[in-house]
């Protein structure tokens, strides 16, 4: 009992010291941030002017203080990434291993979300660089083309999937996409940007596949597919780090996308930043993936 009392003490003589300290900043601008008319307090308007801005300075203030621990000789350092969701089952995993055996002192944070939500993590310092698609981008966050990402019908290896057309020179020759009407696939659930790319296609060929399989999870795709005569939509380069998949390509081709590194465009570029940005784009052409438009 006489601990939470001490406890509730410490927050309330926490609350009055910041009440306090709000105060003296008003009387220090000369005007009134909180409306404390209601039964909650509020931000004024020139309150908000005023959090905007402390905002940006505290944002600042964070990329002074990384940019005086930055290490040039990259022995240590940290790196903020952000990627869309499909670029963990093919890009990610290559990059860290990249990374960690070139500079093994930079510690690197990965966070796989939305494309909005990446560009507004650069813009408020959450993130020192992410991987997206082009597209119409948040002004102040800049855009790199990485490479071309290709779509295509994807299997598991000897699943007897009847969809298995032969090969030229090595290569599956293309499936005609009306073979996969009324066939059972597995694919992304809507929450993927990926899925409204393959639905648009399909509608514009007149073929409507059965979808048997929803999965909001690449890695689960995967799963189910090798496991499974059912056959899959997804980047081509996934194969490339799956071998019991195999890809086939479409005729009429899938959709092609353009993959791109996004930073702000005012941001401080640390020295992990730009070695990452190195080690990117020499992976990209090392692995051989199409060069973007």
């Amino acid at each position: 009992m006489l601990e939470a009392c001490d406890a509730q003490g410490e927050v309330t003589h926490g609350v009055t010291a910041l009440s306090q300290q709000i105060k003296q900043l008003e009387r220090a601008l000369g005007t009134q941030l909180l409306d404390r008319t209601g039964r909650t307090m509020r931000l004024t308007d020139a309150g908000q002017a005023y959090a905007h801005h402390a905002r940006r300075a505290l944002r600042d203030l964070a990329a002074a203080e990384r940019a005086v621990h930055d290490v040039q000789d990259l022995s240590r350092g940290q790196l903020r990434l952000a990627v869309t969701p499909t670029f963990t089952a093919y890009l990610v995993g290559p990059l860290t291993a990249e990374l960690h055996a070139r500079h093994p002192g930079i510690t690197l944070t990965v966070r796989e979300t939305s494309q909005d939500r990446i560009e507004a993590g650069l813009l408020t310092d959450e993130f020192d660089l992410g991987i997206a698609f082009q597209g119409p981008r948040l002004p102040g966050v800049t855009a790199t083309a990485l490479f071309t990402e290709t779509l295509a019908l994807v299997t598991g290896t000897g699943a007897g999937t009847g969809t298995e057309t032969g090969t030229a020179a090595g290569r599956p020759a293309p499936l005609p996409v009306r073979d996969l009407d009324g066939r059972q696939l597995a694919l992304l659930s809507g929450d993927f940007a990926t899925r409204g790319h393959i639905d648009d296609y399909f509608a514009r060929h007149g073929v409507s596949p059965r979808i048997a399989v929803e999965a909001n999870s690449v890695q689960a795709l995967t799963e189910v597919v090798q496991r499974t005569p059912l056959a899959t939509v997804l980047p081509e380069a996934v194969t490339h780090e799956h071998p019991r998949l195999a890809r086939i390509p479409l005729d009429p081709p899938l959709p092609t996308r353009t993959v791109t590194l996004l930073r702000r465009s005012d941001a401080y570029r640390s020295a992990a930043t730009r070695a990452f940005t190195d080690l990117t784009h020499a992976l990209v052409r090392t692995r051989g993936y199409p060069p973007a438009p």
